[in-house]
């Protein structure tokens, strides 16, 4: 299954289960967590198989072996699901508030989970890279991406990890919000790109950032 249709399949078995009470869908954290990775998008239908939500759908591809789903989480604006990571108690989160507010959902749960910067990954769409193409980096300025913004003010700091996911720039004189709010280019290459982040993702928390990098940028 590619990763739309396994996204858009994902995103109607979570729309079903809001016909049940919050109190039955909703879940709690864990008391503590290793790392925090947070996958950058926007809420609802009219979004999800747009560019600016390729963060959202890594996450979902990090979820796919498991069958694990994301659930609204008690008293914060995201959903999220607790796995294991080569070892380690990952927490996987997408915000349920609109792109430009991500850090309202994250600033409070990596608080309540005491993670430090350093342990939390954004995964996010990357206009300064070519289509599909993924780079593994540690902090960094946001380069206009409103979801970062946000993240770095909630968190204080930019020294979070960032899974660039390459979406291209627009053609010149072209609306930059229209671009990043159309569809994706679907394929067999856009398809591998969602996995290598995922994979980005498993690498860094396995392996660390630099060995990440060495095994991930060779590939795309």
């Amino acid at each position: 299954m590619n990763v739309l249709n396994r996204f858009f399949d994902l995103f109607r078995s979570r729309s079903g289960s809001c016909t049940q009470s919050a109190r039955d869908t909703s879940v709690e954290l864990p008391a503590t967590a290793d790392w925090l990775v947070v996958g950058l998008g926007n809420p609802g239908a009219k979004y999800a198989a747009t560019r600016h939500n390729v963060g959202y759908m890594a996450i979902d591809d990090l979820l796919a072996e498991t069958g694990d789903l994301v659930q609204p989480v008690h008293g914060h604006k995201l959903l999220a699901a607790t796995v294991e990571i080569a070892g380690h108690t990952v927490v996987l989160a997408r915000p349920t508030t609109f792109m430009n507010l991500s850090g309202e959902a994250i600033g409070p749960v990596a608080e309540k989970l005491g993670i430090s910067a350093d342990r939390i990954i954004a995964v996010h769409d990357e206009l300064d890279l070519p289509e599909n193409k993924i780079r593994l980096k540690l902090g960094g300025n946001e380069n206009g991406h409103n979801g970062l913004k946000s993240l770095t003010q909630h968190l204080g700091t930019r020294d979070y990890l960032r899974v660039r996911i390459g979406i291209a720039r627009p053609p010149k004189g072209s609306s930059i919000p229209d671009y990043v709010l159309a569809p994706v280019n679907a394929g067999p290459g856009f398809d591998q790109s969602i996995a290598l982040a995922a994979s980005g993702v498993k690498e860094i928390i396995s392996s660390g950032l630099n060995k990440a990098q060495n095994t991930i940028h060779s590939k795309a």
